[in-house]
């Protein structure tokens, strides 16, 4: 089971309190877990990633175990914590300025 934490206002969008649960089938890597959050919550396809490329939006950033991993390979498997349920997925809407 894993465990995403999704910003305020995807949550209120999404219609959810809290954290998701979701269950993912084979590697669990970033694609993976949003492929199934936007199965799910279908509302929410084009507010994480893009509808055609499927990249992060900008002004959104993924972390997990206390690291960044915006920047990393959707591809690439994500942390044992994460897959295990211990540590949630976090979908962080960023800020910008000064």
């Amino acid at each position: 089971m894993i465990r995403v934490m999704l910003p305020y206002h995807l949550r209120k969008l999404a219609g959810v309190d809290g954290e998701v649960t979701l269950e993912v089938e084979g590697v669990v890597t970033q694609r993976s877990v949003l492929d199934a959050l936007e199965a799910r919550y279908p509302v929410l396809c084009g507010t994480i990633r893009d509808h055609d490329t499927l990249k992060r939006r900008p002004f959104i950033r993924f972390f997990a175990c206390e690291e960044d991993l915006s920047h990393e390979p959707p591809d690439q498997p994500l942390p044992e914590a994460v897959t295990s349920g211990k540590e949630p997925f976090l979908v962080i809407g960023a800020i910008a300025g000064g």
